[in-house]
């Protein structure tokens, strides 16, 4: 009778700690879910009964450095439905269609979904919005959007980039600066009853979007569309495939300008920009599409590599002159080329030879085997070590996506003539970017820059809410050899290979150089010409690139008229006044003439009007008549300057 009362008792037992262990476990449970659960099923919840409609947030301007527009946002519309709220799905498919200029089966088909919210259309524009509002069609949700809007199209194209259809950056400085334009969305909650109808005694709750920050870039836009226009105009008279002209402050690496053309509408950046692709387009794949829109998106100025040719010539005499192997009378002898490993290599004038020079004259002369003997003094390893301070084997870091790096040999695999073609700008690739950087530092007493397109952040109101700093990086020459590169340079506009580039009133530097394109004896051939000014205080260094130019290559006649053009407008805009020599002061009043116009004259009648009125032209091409010239007809140049007529 114990022994049963006792099992009793233990089952009682039993069952009192197993309720009391059910009532802990759901305490336990329940503090878990009100604690640890609450919010998120509370959000659940709020899922099941609301329906979320974003509001797009105002996307912050692109501002030139003047505070000029150059990206902007404005008002537009999404349209939306909801299906469970629809009465009539035909007819309101059939206004949607209408309205919106859409397909009947294809907005019938989205109406008809089954989900919570469908979107018809986004874009769409105030008027049609408010047409579409003012209808109170039941399930049709018209909510606020914003759209990117480019007010001079093409310009900048390459440089500023664009947005996708959720105002997300894809290209350029939409894509690297998306963080601080793209601000917060905001939301539309309207509460539901489990069929998906709203509740109307209860009112929309509206979370208010958070509009972007503005950015302050360096760029000028009179700088750019003087650019734009030099660039276009020659590429249009050398019918090249494309070319670049980049203007740059040498002293902290701020960028003014960068025209990369051809270019594309950023209003239309899926709009191929060749016609004959163009009106093909249906017949390509959409690899062969995506392939073909992004070449035409690529910044040949920082996205592509080049052989730079003989404006490296700047960096092989900096690195002479900083070792000590080469001064500005060092003497040389041209014979028109130069027997290296085994291998006659030959000077760009060829047969003909320069014959004793010093080496500042042959810096003049762009004289190949002046350069090639500077960098056997130097030797392979050190050579290679001042490409590397030079920054050759890194990227610039500018600002801006997608950029390539340049390609340089090992130096190990480096034997005499490797080293030899390097010294005037052959066998290793670089981007015009890299080049403009580097020349910087041989200008501004030996620093290298961050290229820089990024100036500060703002708010609505104008405050600064971040300030950009791109602080100088090591010290690759001394301050002498800058100063005496400056000089050198200088001379070469003045009485050598750049002289096309001269302003009176103006001391400015450059370089010219004439590459011949990969593989070599095509006829293909890239001109530059990298120049600064004032020289003695460099404020602005630019770079003009024309790809595969026709009829006459030669980097000094084709590119340095350009330059000269720019800088013409450039230099008296940026501040920089004029300092005229005793010689130039002698020939103020006839220093400007106005260029003729010599288009559609024969090209004997040209050459009788030029020498009757002392003009200096150049004729380019077999054709009997003028076709085009450079400057135009009515521009003003200096006295002597040559005007370059071409035929067909």
């Amino acid at each position: 009778m114990k022994t049963r009362d006792r099992m009793v008792q233990k089952r009682i037992l039993i069952l009192i700690n197993s309720f009391l262990l059910a009532v802990l476990l759901l305490i336990v449970r329940v503090g878990y879910i009100k604690i640890i659960d609450g919010s998120w099923l509370r959000d659940r919840a709020e899922d099941l009964h609301t329906r979320d409609r974003l509001i797009s947030p105002i996307r912050g301007t692109i501002y030139d450095r003047n505070k000029i527009e150059l990206a902007q946002s404005g008002s537009v519309a999404t349209i939306g439905v909801v299906n469970a709220q629809i009465e009539d799905e035909e007819k309101v498919a059939k206004i949607l269609s209408e309205k919106l200029e859409l397909e009947y089966d294809w907005v019938y088909q989205k109406v008809s979904n089954k989900v919570a919210l469908e979107r018809i259309e986004s874009k769409v524009s105030k008027e049609v919005a408010d047409e579409i509002r003012a209808m109170n069609l039941e399930g049709v949700k018209v909510d606020e959007d914003t759209k990117r809007y480019y007010p001079y199209n093409n310009l900048l194209s390459h440089v500023i980039g664009f947005v996708g259809k959720d105002n997300q950056g894809i290209v350029g400085l939409e894509v690297k600066y998306d963080s601080y334009l793209k601000g917060k969305q905001g939301k539309l909650l309207m509460e539901t009853d489990g069929h998906g109808n709203r509740r109307d005694t209860i009112a929309e709750q509206r979370i208010e979007p958070i509009p972007g920050y503005h950015l302050v870039t360096t760029l000028d836009l009179n700088i750019q569309e003087y650019v734009e226009q030099a660039l276009e105009k020659i590429l249009e008279v050398k019918q090249a495939k494309k070319g670049a002209i980049i203007l740059m402050n040498p002293q902290n690496g701020a960028i003014y300008a960068m025209a990369n053309k051809p270019d594309f509408d950023l209003n239309k950046p899926f709009t191929i920009n060749d016609d004959e692709i163009l009106h093909n387009w249906d017949l390509y794949s959409d690899k062969e599409k995506n392939e073909m829109l992004n070449h035409m998106w690529r910044n040949f100025s920082i996205n592509d590599t080049y052989e730079p040719g003989s404006t490296f010539k700047i960096f092989t005499s900096a690195i002479g002159i900083e070792e000590g192997v080469v001064n500005e009378q060092s003497p040389f002898v041209c014979s028109g080329s130069k027997a290296v490993g085994g291998r006659n290599i030959k000077c760009w004038r060829s047969p003909r030879s320069h014959g004793a020079q010093t080496f500042l004259e042959g810096v003049q002369n762009s004289c190949n085997p002046v350069f090639m003997e500077v960098a056997e003094r130097v030797g392979v390893d050190k050579f290679h070590e001042y490409m590397i301070k030079f920054g050759f084997s890194e990227k610039t870091n500018i600002d801006l996506p997608g950029e390539a790096v340049g390609i340089m040999h090992n130096p190990k695999n480096v034997g005499p003539v490797e080293l030899a073609t390097i010294s005037f700008g052959q066998s290793f690739q670089i981007t015009p970017m890299q080049l403009l950087r580097g020349a910087s530092a041989t200008l501004n007493g030996g620093y290298l820059v961050t290229p820089h397109i990024g100036d500060y952040i703002i708010n609505d109101e104008g405050e600064i809410i971040e300030k950009f700093d791109y602080p100088l990086g090591n010290q690759v020459i001394k301050e002498d050899t800058s100063n005496r590169m400056k000089d050198i340079l200088q001379s070469v506009v003045e009485v050598g290979t750049g002289d096309k580039a001269y302003i009176p009133g103006y001391r400015i530097g450059g370089k010219t150089a004439t590459s011949e394109k990969l593989p070599r004896r095509t006829g293909k051939y890239i001109a530059s010409f990298l120049a600064f000014a004032p020289a003695e205080d460099p404020q602005i260094i630019g770079i003009v690139i024309v790809d595969e130019p026709q009829g006459s290559y030669y980097g000094g006649a084709v590119t340095g008229p350009v330059m000269k053009e720019v800088f013409e407008n450039v230099l008296p805009y940026i501040g920089v006044e004029p300092i005229y020599s005793e010689e130039e002061l002698e020939n103020e009043e006839i220093r400007q003439i106005e260029v003729p116009d010599f288009e559609r004259m024969s090209v004997d009648d040209a050459n009788e009007y030029a020498e009757e009125n002392e003009l200096n032209i150049y004729i380019e091409g077999d054709g009997k008549k003028i076709t085009s010239q450079f400057p135009d007809k009515g521009e003003y140049i200096n006295e002597g300057n040559i005007i370059l007529l071409y035929t067909k």
